[in-house]
């Protein structure tokens, strides 16, 4: 079992954190991880975003005396997801729907 250091052994060392086996690739990777990060956090606050415009859409439904959830709606939602997505687009619509559900 070597040191993984490199010493003429032929082996490439992996990199910490990344899977990588050379320094470029670590670079690269750790590089598109903090753009992932950046992408992630701007979604969950755009989830979020969608989460409070839902708030008021059903407050103002069940305010004029209609039903909390538009069924027809979510199925125009689910359908769009599914079109750009495909069908894991579907999966991800469904959890958008059930983060959006029942906040009022």
């Amino acid at each position: 079992m070597g040191s993984g250091s490199g010493s003429g052994s032929g082996r490439a060392t992996v990199k910490p954190d990344t899977g990588a086996r050379t320094e470029a690739a670590a670079g690269v990777i750790t590089d598109a991880r903090g753009r992932i990060d950046d992408l992630d956090g701007r979604i969950i606050g755009l989830v979020q975003e969608r989460m409070a415009v839902s708030a008021v859409i059903q407050r103002e439904r069940i305010g004029s005396g209609g039903r909390r959830v538009n069924l027809s709606r979510e199925m125009e939602v689910l359908e769009h997801y599914r079109g750009q997505l495909g069908r894991p687009g579907t999966a991800l619509a469904m959890t958008l729907l059930e983060l959006c559900r029942g906040r009022v």
